[in-house]
This record gives C-alpha cells, sequence and structure tokens, in this order.
C-alpha cells in the first residue's frame, strides 16, 4: 500500500476515533446530567376532567392555577389536525432525536443575517420541553447565564434530549396536544376545541385544524374571540402550506378558507355536575375519570327533572338515578332540580342524602317471607287494627279493609298487612338482610316495625341498589358510576320470590285508572311511597335492564302537604322510563314457581282440602306458589293457640256434645281469624258456622267465645249537640258479648278501660267524624264510625 494512501488512511481512523470518542464522552455526559437534573414531567398542578361512556366531558376541574386541561393522546384527536400540526411545526418529527440540526443551522443563519430573531428553529420535542419546564415557565433559571436566549435555547435542546430519551414520539406528542397553551387559560387541544369550536377534537374541519395548529404560537393575538380577522389570516397561512406541501388538494384548501372563525367561547360543560363532583371527590388525583354515564340520556334526565319541578312548590328538589341493573352501571345520575338553584338547594346531592323512604321496602318484606315459606301471593293478610300492639299505625287512607290477599296488600301499599307480615319474619332478620344485600340504614335504636312504613333512614341509591334485586333474579347489585368501582352483587331473596313480587308490582293498581293506565303503557313493575308528614315522595321502577329511582321532596326536611309519591314521583318516574326506549316483554316464571289454585279461608290448595274441612273453600283464588310451598293462613292472633280449622261432636239435633252424651257424628269446620269476622258476611263468622252446646253436656268447654258488640253507638250514626255543650255531655258505652277487661279507643287513641260489670262515659266531643272501637282480652273487637254536629240556635 502507498505511504499516501496509509497517511490518509490512518488520519481517518484517528478522525473515526476522535469522534467516537467524542460521541461517546458525550453521550456519557448526557446520562451524567439527565440523571443529575431529571427532567420532571408530572409536576405540573393536576387538572381533572370527568367524561362520560363515550369520551364526551361531563364537567371539568381546574388545576390548583385555573388552567383547564383534558388530557389527550394522538389517537384522540382529528387526523387533519396531526397533518397541520406535523407539517407546519415540524416535518422531521418522526425522524430526529428531539433536535433538528439544520433547522436550528437555517435558523441561526437567518437569524444572524436579519440581526433579529426570524426563526427559532425549535422541534415539536423542544415546544413539548419548553412548555413542561417548570422553572423556565416560572422565571427562576439557576443561574444568569440561562437569562439569554441561547441558554434557554440551549436548555430546551437539553430537555428534547431527556423527553426523546424516555418517551416514545407518540407519548411525547401526547404530552403536546395535552399542555399546549390556546389561550386565556386554556391547554390542550381537546379543552380548546370545546371552548373555541364547541366541539370533540375528533370532529374538526381543515379550516379548524389549521386554526388550531397555529393558535400556541401567540394565543393571546390569536384567541378566535376577541381576534378573529387576525386568527383566520394566521390560519391561512397554515393552509397555504398544507397546499405548498401538496399535503391537502386546492379544492379543500380554498374550500377552508371560506369558513369563517367563530367569534365564540364556549362555555364549559356541566352535566352531570353532581355525580362528577363525587367522583372528584373520591379520585381526587385522578386527571380523567371516565364514567358510564349517557350524556345524551344525562342532559334529558336533567332537562326532565328542571322542567317538572317548575309545576311543584318553591323549595322542593328532586333527584333522578337510571342504572342497566344487567351491567350495574349508572346511565344517568341527577342529584338535584337544578344545581344553580339556590332556592331548590341545587347544590345538595339528594342520591346518596338519609331520607325516609316510606312504603318503598314493601315489596322486600313480602319477597322475603316468601322465602321462609310464610305466604304465597294471594295469603290472606288482616288489614285491622293492631289494638293493645307495641306498634300500632293506620293506613294512608284512614280505613281497614280487613282480609286481603298479599297481592293487594301490596298493590294498595296496605300498611297494616306489611306490618303483620314483618312481625312474623323479624324486623332485625329484615334488617340485616337488607343490609347484606348492600342498602344503608340509620336508626334511632335498634330494627322495629316502624321500618314497614319508613321508620329509618335510606337513600335513592340504597333503594336501586334493593330493586335491582327484583329485575336480576333476587341478586341486588350496588350501582356504579365508573369502571374504578369494583362490582359488587349479593344474594337478597330468590329468583322465585323476586319474580313473583315484580309480577304483582307490574300490575295497574285496582280503582286508580290513570295510574292503571301509565303500568300498562311501560310494562313496568313500580312502587310509590311516601314518609311521615310528606317530606319525601317516591317512586322506584324497573322496565326491561333498567332500574330507575325518583325522589321528590325539601332538601332541608321540611314537609310538602299534599305531596305524595303517588301524584308527585309517579308521573315523573313514567316520563323517565318513556325516555329509556326499552321494550320490556312478558315475564317468565322460573322453574320454582307454578300457578295453583287456593282457597280462603285455609289458604290451603282447593285440592287438598276437600272433604277435610266444611267452609274451607269459601272464596278461590289463582296464587302464585314458590317452591310447592302452600302455607296455611296466618291467624293473626297473640297469645291464641287454637287453630283455624276446628273438629266436635254434634248429636242428631245438630248441637254440639260430647259422644258420651249423645254426640253421633264429628264435624270439622273451617274458620276466619278473628280480627276478620267484622269485615265478613254473617254466614261465615263463627257464631254462624259453629253449633250451640247441648243443654244435655254440662260442663263441656266453649267452643266459640262470644264475640263483642257496641251497643250504645250506631254505625254511620250522627250525634247532636247544643252550641257549648262538647265536652259537659256524657255518652255511655256499652258493649254485649267478649270477654274479661274492655279497652276502648277513639280515633285509635286509648280512650277507657271496664270490665263490663260497670258502665262507661266518653265525652262528647266536638263536631267532626269518628272512629270507636272495643276490643276484649281474646282479641275480638267492634268498631263503628259516627259524626257529631252542632245544631244551630
Amino acid at each position: 500500500m502507498p505511504e499516501t494512501t496509509r497517511r490518509i488512511v490512518r488520519k481517518s481512523a484517528k478522525i473515526v476515533s476522535t469522534l467516537l470518542v467524542v460521541l461517546l464522552a458525550g453521550w456519557i455526559c448526557f446520562i451524567a446530567l439527565d440523571h443529575l437534573f431529571p427532567f420532571d414531567t408530572t409536576g405540573r398542578p393536576g387538572a381533572c376532567v370527568i367524561v362520560d361512556r363515550r369520551q364526551a366531558p361531563l364537567r371539568a376541574f381546574a388545576d390548583k392555577n385555573g388552567i383547564w386541561r383534558y388530557p389527550a393522546k394522538p389517537g384522540q384527536v382529528s387526523l387533519l389536525y396531526l397533518q397541520a400540526l406535523v407539517a407546519y411545526e415540524d416535518r422531521w418529527f418522526y425522524y430526529h432525536p428531539g433536535i433538528n440540526p439544520l433547522a436550528v443551522c437555517r435558523a441561526f443563519f437567518q437569524n444572524l443575517t436579519h440581526g433579529r430573531v426570524v426563526s427559532g428553529g425549535s422541534t415539536l420535542t423542544m415546544q413539548t420541553a419548553r412548555i413542561l419546564d417548570i422553572s423556565e415557565q416560572a422565571g427562576r433559571p439557576s443561574s444568569p447565564y440561562f437569562f439569554s436566549r441561547m441558554g434557554v435555547k440551549l436548555r430546551q435542546m437539553f430537555r428534547a434530549l431527556q423527553l426523546e430519551n424516555h418517551f416514545t414520539k407518540d407519548e411525547i406528542l401526547g404530552l403536546y396536544l395535552t399542555h399546549a397553551p390556546f389561550g386565556a387559560n386554556i391547554e390542550g387541544i381537546q379543552a380548546a376545541c370545546y371552548t373555541w369550536l364547541g366541539k370533540d377534537a375528533r370532529e374538526m374541519t381543515r379550516a379548524e385544524a389549521a386554526l388550531m395548529t397555529v393558535l400556541p404560537q401567540a394565543p393571546s393575538l390569536y384567541r378566535p374571540d376577541r381576534h378573529p380577522d387576525r386568527a383566520a389570516r394566521a390560519r391561512d397561512k397554515v393552509l397555504d402550506r398544507m397546499a405548498r406541501f401538496g399535503i391537502w388538494s386546492a379544492e379543500q384548501i380554498k374550500a377552508a378558507k371560506q369558513e369563517p372563525v367563530i367569534s365564540f367561547r364556549f362555555p364549559a360543560s356541566m352535566t352531570a355536575p353532581l355525580a362528577a363532583r363525587r367522583l372528584k371527590t373520591a379520585h381526587p388525583d385522578a386527571q380523567v375519570i371516565n364514567t358510564f354515564i349517557d350524556e345524551t340520556l344525562q342532559v334529558h334526565m336533567e332537562d326532565l327533572l328542571r322542567a317538572y319541578m317548575e309545576r311543584l312548590p318553591p323549595k322542593q328538589s328532586g333527584a333522578v338515578l337510571v342504572v342497566n341493573h344487567k351491567t350495574l352501571e349508572i346511565e344517568a345520575y341527577a342529584g338535584s332540580a337544578d344545581f344553580f338553584d339556590s332556592s331548590r338547594h341545587g347544590h345538595v346531592d339528594m342520591i346518596p342524602a338519609l331520607r325516609s323512604p316510606g312504603s318503598t321496602l314493601k315489596p322486600f318484606i313480602y319477597g322475603l317471607a316468601m322465602d321462609q315459606g310464610l305466604i304465597h301471593s294471594h295469603s290472606m293478610l288482616l288489614d285491622v287494627p293492631r289494638y293493645k300492639k307495641s306498634y300500632d299505625p293506620g293506613n294512608f287512607s284512614g280505613g281497614f279493609s280487613g282480609p286481603v290477599t298479599v297481592v293487594r296488600a301490596l298493590q294498595d301499599s296496605l300498611n297494616l298487612p306489611a306490618v303483620q307480615m314483618l312481625d312474623a319474619l323479624g324486623p332485625g332478620r329484615f334488617h340485616d338482610r337488607l343490609c347484606n344485600a348492600g342498602a344503608r340504614f340509620e336508626f334511632e335504636g335498634k330494627p322495629n316495625l316502624s321500618m314497614a312504613l319508613g321508620g329509618v333512614g335510606t337513600s335513592l341509591e340504597s333503594l336501586v341498589t334493593l330493586y335491582t334485586a327484583i329485575g336480576r333474579g333476587g341478586i341486588a347489585g350496588k350501582p356504579r358510576l365508573c369502571p374504578l368501582e369494583p362490582v359488587q352483587e349479593r344474594y337478597l331473596m330468590s329468583p322465585g320470590a323476586a319474580f313473583i313480587i315484580r309480577d304483582i308490582l307490574s300490575r295497574p293498581f285496582p280503582g286508580r285508572q290513570g295510574v292503571g293506565r301509565l303500568s300498562g303503557a311501560l310494562s313496568m313493575a313500580w312502587k310509590t311511597g311516601t314518609s311521615y308528614g310528606f317530606r319525601d315522595a317516591w317512586a322506584m321502577g324497573i322496565k326491561g335492564d333498567y332500574t330507575a329511582g325518583v325522589w321528590i321532596g325539601r332538601p332541608d326536611g321540611s314537609p310538602s302537604p299534599g305531596q305524595y309519591g303517588a301524584i308527585t314521583a309517579l308521573p315523573l318516574l313514567g316520563q323517565v322510563m318513556e325516555s329509556l326506549s326499552v321494550g320490556a316483554g312478558p315475564l317468565k316464571p322460573p322453574e320454582s314457581v307454578t300457578k295453583e289454585t287456593i282457597c280462603w279461608p285455609s289458604g290451603l290448595a282447593a285440592s287438598a282440602i276437600r272433604g277435610r274441612a266444611t267452609g274451607a273453600c269459601v272464596q278461590k283464588f289463582d296464587a302464585w306458589i314458590l317452591d310447592g310451598q302452600i302455607p296455611s293462613t296466618m291467624t293473626g292472633e297473640t297469645g291464641l293457640t287454637a287453630p283455624l280449622v276446628r273438629s266436635f261432636w254434634v248429636d242428631r239435633q245438630g248441637m254440639r256434645a260430647a259422644p258420651a252424651c249423645g254426640g253421633i257424628e264429628k264435624k270439622t269446620v273451617a274458620l276466619w281469624p278473628w280480627q276478620a269476622e267484622p269485615f265478613i258476611p254473617a254466614l261465615w263468622r263463627r257464631a254462624a258456622v259453629l253449633p250451640k252446646d247441648s243443654s244435655g253436656c254440662p260442663g263441656i268447654a266453649p267452643l266459640v267465645l262470644p264475640d263483642i258488640r257496641i251497643v250504645s253507638v250506631s254505625d254511620n250514626s250522627i250525634l247532636t249537640c247544643q252550641p257549648g255543650q262538647t265536652g259537659s255531655v256524657s255518652i255511655p258505652l256499652r258493649a254485649l258479648g267478649g270477654r274479661g277487661e274492655r279497652q276502648w279507643f277513639l280515633n285509635k287513641k286509648p280512650l277507657v278501660n271496664g270490665d263490663g260489670s260497670a258502665p262507661v262515659f266518653m265525652t262528647m266531643p266536638v263536631p267532626g267524624q269518628y272512629h270507636l272501637a272495643v276490643v276484649d282480652e281474646s282479641g275480638s273487637f267492634d268498631q263503628v264510625c259516627f259524626s257529631v254536629i252542632e245544631l244551630n240556635p
């Protein structure tokens, strides 16, 4: 090899070695500096945005500096915008290591030639580094050298290399899309699009993409709401470059330039504000919280609720919760009538608020009783006064119906049968089963019979949790706002019991035509409730795969006279259910549920009592039977152990007599519960179906206790008095029959006691309508209604 060639090779090798040493030293230096001066890209104060199931923003929370920012990734914005951004700002973005040497050299010579800054040479990575560099943004450089523009530029280059070393190109682009300034207190392309364009970043046109590309260069100068003409000229520069590079066609550029710049700032979304506030409180560090809320349905529910509340008195609020009980996802969450209406306490979220549930817990009393084998759908319950009992409520209507089926008791929301059933089930057990299913309660003391009528604090959220069990085959599920909340499912009742309860609630109420038409039109199961003092009106509904709950009342707990579930909350529930547009076909009973003809008063199957007892099947019903169990009628009596079927011997005259003194035939008869006797025909009462005792059998134990009857005041009678005589005139109280001490009640309040041996009296009450009742030691009672009027002088 010639000497000249060898010298050239040695010189080249030396140069390459030197370059390699320099590069290696530079790389080592960079690694050391990267370790000593890490680039904290997470140090910026956090903003948070709550989005619906389709990523549409519901509500955003600014960071501590008041900046609105929606996180974004390249796949979440329009491809047109990405094309314009890369072409205009950094065509070689996907090829350089964070610094474009050609662009830096070009900018250096252009600025040197013109004697001023005409080009920055910054890449998208360098711009991102500048935006994210907190110390630079705060104007606190670490030494005087950084006050110079060259020092700032070198700092950007170093930070850009750090970004390229730690992030992919798409991740760097995502940082830019999230943090780029777009004027005012807006950062990030997604927030900018909703603020300046009123749309999602995926929906930008070419003109809008060009405007959003140039806006971060001078956010204050190009703000569309303040300088639309200037913004349009800057936008057109981007469009011209897109045409020069041949990325968009001339026709597309021409059409884009004809679009006007919207001179308007769209307000930030405030959809589902209370749900968003709840999620922000639960997840304070999250930047994006995805929810299951359907924005379209949510807006509709808020509009429905706001419009509906306009017809109600002032200071009243309302809440609507809609859950897909198949997935347990909350699709609409309206926690108040109007978030911005302070007169209705719109800032108070009534969905988790503890309130009295009224009668809304009754379906679960009957469902759990069916699982315990205590009743079937047409078991006889007693809608009668509970005299001498620790808990003695009345009905909403003020009257009593006597013996009723479970179907009627639940559909008419009768109070006394529900209390009777809860007494048999046990308040403590009932409370524990509901709590285990996910409900939350608040008591004064311990669980008691008042739970049946709302004597407990619970929330709309807890009620919807319980009602999902009726729609989900007995498995209750806690409603979920977002994927961060785990699925929580608990057993409440059997699928058969859930089916029977849903079937009962799906039928129209007897004698209430408007409500009946509503139920038939919507094919839904529903239940209303009203708390004591008209403080809360409830309506719960199940339709298809949806469970919904409505609450109306005053957040401060004050009464709303005349406002109750059936007339106040139910119409709104009807509108809610109609909005869901989900068809609900006929329910198919599970294998555990069958139809059977049963008889009253026995409560047993008609096929099982033939020839057993006379009068055991005076009324027939087609009942739903669970697991083949057909329980007999509950006596409803306390302290009486005698069954509802009695056997005895009779003589030739049909008188009761023992075989030893003339009894020749044994007979068995079915009886009605004592408390039902005042409400049934005379032919079905004990006095008619049980024979008299034979005089030839002295000492025989009485088979039937004598009925007690009020004789001093006739039913539906009118008592008159002279003006001023009320309180001074005494009315005698007399009753025939019965046994032992008698207790008298006026309007269900204790009046006076007596044993029947001496007369007792009550003073003439003030004019009005009254209910007088007497009960003896055996539980037999009688009742009459009378009126008092004052004669004109």
